[in-house]
């Protein structure tokens, strides 16, 4: 029904400007915007109608029931106070507070969002909207994350496995949340600070996503997991320290998932290329984001402007070529490159108790490796064996072949050496020493487990190996003083300190001064020796199970005895490649 514009003939345009309200009658818009004039009409779309005129004519039930209450107290009339007494009732309070609300709402939103919101119209006008109501702890996270597209719509991006809306499977990924508690919002920010709001009960206006989107989203997220070679469930042993609330890249901190070096992490979702979602074994509770690989790669692997030499300009004014020199890859650096291997997590399996077949015992040169791995096969030699390593030094006259060495001619090693045969292998003093693989397969093929003190640099190889199985364990050496008394300890009698009975060493300047060149160089080689301990540890943690700072020689032997026992025992995590 067209409004004539009374008392106006140049804006005919203005005064039919409202679209009708079909099947619902005479729009309650019209009398009010009729009545305006004609000069301070909105325009065409720029009309925005915030509030409608008939809640004018329908005040508030419940405040005008306070209100006659209070008027009917101050008459003397035993009537006007019964009906005092029944407006002060809760239940009819209710009801009117009931009323209230309901007339207080708007009977056309519809008006409202043609012109605010056009998108989100032209999705409800097409699809069901459904309203989602949902119980939870107020401390509780929902469990999900959203983001803003390219036409303002607020989207559920990712529903977190093991989270309250996960639990309920009431809200999907892709889905538009238009309303929380019937109030509108827009972006994170108003969810959040409406869900702040709200205590044990939550309701979501929901409109459904477009099926495009979601197809287009599942896959791209599925080729890229494809690419990536990565699997649906999994779990991974966490080769880094990871703390979600240091992190700048994390949309939201709060639902970041905290671990330690060697946590196993169950990974429930790799759909993201980059924030994977887990949850860490041992520990109940929902799942959480962690880094993917190939998010931390990039980050750890990134190098800041300001280190980055190449494009900066020299002294004097020079530039710095921006050609690169080309590196070849040679055997002999093998360990340098794998210095660089970005390791961060690895696939493991759980297995039943089982033995190990070799033992690894590694840490910097002089903490006491060997002399630990003497006393572990003298303890038991049924149960532990070791190996006799070959070298191409000519054989003394005292020296038995086969007893503390295999000797072979050099040309014969190297041979071997190409031929990969040996397991480590080094030069000293112009010959060649070093440990066949065969030699290792001996003494597991007796039936015993095979104790190695090898240098670090071969642990890539037991570890990938499905054959020797590791156990890896680093003796670090403990401080400076725990240090000196092991040393001491174990020079014995053969310590190189001066007699306290000697005159000499009383009467001699020469002698004094000796002893304290000796004591320096010593404090040197300890000192040195603890920061390689440092480093080593540092460099080769993706390979060790188990640390022990080898404070006391007899407590550093019962707890490797005591490990070794515990594998016998327990169900062990291991790499998949073992099995597999």
């Amino acid at each position: 029904m067209a409004i004539p514009a009374a008392g106006c003939g140049r804006c005919p345009r203005h005064c039919g400007a409202l679209p009708r309200c079909s099947g619902r009658g005479r729009s309650p818009w019209r009398p009010a915007y009729a009545a305006l004039p004609c000069a301070t009409r909105p325009r065409g779309a720029d009309v925005v109608l915030v509030q409608n005129p008939e809640r004018f004519s329908n005040p508030a039930k419940l405040s005008l029931a306070v209100q006659l209450s209070e008027d009917c107290e101050r008459v003397q009339n035993k009537d006007a106070w019964e009906l005092a007494d029944l407006l002060r009732k809760p239940h009819l309070k209710g009801v009117l507070g009931s009323h209230d609300v309901v007339t207080g709402r708007s009977e056309e939103p519809d008006v409202l969002w043609e012109f605010q919101q056009p998108e989100i119209i032209n999705m409800i006008n097409n699809e069901e909207i459904r309203l989602v109501g949902l119980r939870r702890n107020p401390n509780e996270p929902l469990g999900m994350t959203v983001q803003v597209d390219d036409n303002g719509n607020l989207l559920v991006a990712r529903i977190l496995t093991g989270g309250l809306i996960a639990e309920q499977g009431t809200l999907h990924v892709g889905d538009v949340i238009l309303e929380v508690n019937g109030y509108p919002v827009g972006s994170p920010e108003m969810l959040q600070e409406r869900i702040a709001y709200s205590k044990e009960s939550i309701t979501f206006k929901v409109a459904p996503a477009k099926e495009d989107n979601i197809q287009e989203s599942h896959e791209y997220a599925t080729n890229v997991a494809k690419q990536n070679g990565v699997k649906s469930v999994c779990y991974m042993r966490a080769l880094f320290n990871y703390n979600p609330m240091e992190d700048t890249l994390l949309p939201c901190k709060e639902i970041g998932l905290e671990f330690q070096h060697g946590d196993v992490l169950e990974i429930v979702n790799q759909n993201d290329p980059n924030w994977w979602q887990a949850i860490r074994v041992g520990w109940n509770g929902p799942a959480g984001l962690i880094p993917s690989q190939e998010l931390e790669e990039r980050r750890k692997a990134f190098v800041a402007p300001d280190a980055d030499y190449v494009h900066k300009i020299g002294i004097c004014g020079t530039r710095i070529s921006k050609k690169k020199k080309k590196i070849k890859y040679q055997s002999k650096a093998n360990n340098d490159y794998d210095k660089a291997e970005l390791m961060l997590y690895e696939e493991v399996t759980r297995m039943p108790p089982f033995k190990r077949r070799t033992l690894a015992l590694v840490g910097s040169q002089g903490v006491g490796r060997r002399t630990l791995k003497n006393r572990l096969i003298n303890s038991n030699v049924d149960k532990f064996g070791t190996v006799i390593p070959y070298t191409s030094r000519p054989q003394r006259d005292y020296e038995d072949n086969g007893k503390c060495y295999w000797f072979v001619d050099r040309e014969t090693m190297e041979n071997d050496i190409r031929n990969h045969k040996f397991f480590e292998y080094g030069e000293h003093k112009g010959h060649i020493y070093g440990t066949t693989l065969d030699s290792i397969r001996e003494v597991i093929n007796d039936g015993k487990m095979c104790v190695l003190d090898c240098s670090p640099a071969a642990l890539k190889v037991l570890h990938n190996s499905s054959e020797f199985m590791p156990y890896v364990i680093f003796i670090a050496a403990p401080g400076m003083e725990q240090l000196k008394t092991l040393h001491n300890y174990g020079r014995g009698s053969r310590s190189m300190m001066f007699d306290r009975q000697s005159s000499i060493r009383f009467s001699s300047q020469r002698a004094r001064t000796l002893q304290s060149l000796q004591t320096m160089f010593e404090e040197e080689d300890l000192l040195r020796m603890v920061e390689e301990s440092a480093c080593l540890q540092r460099t080769y943690e993706k390979y060790i199970d188990y640390v022990i700072v080898n404070e006391d020689h007899d407590e550093t032997f019962r707890k490797v005895v005591q490990q070794l026992e515990t594998l016998s025992s327990e169900h062990q995590w291991v790499p998949v490649n073992w099995v597999y």
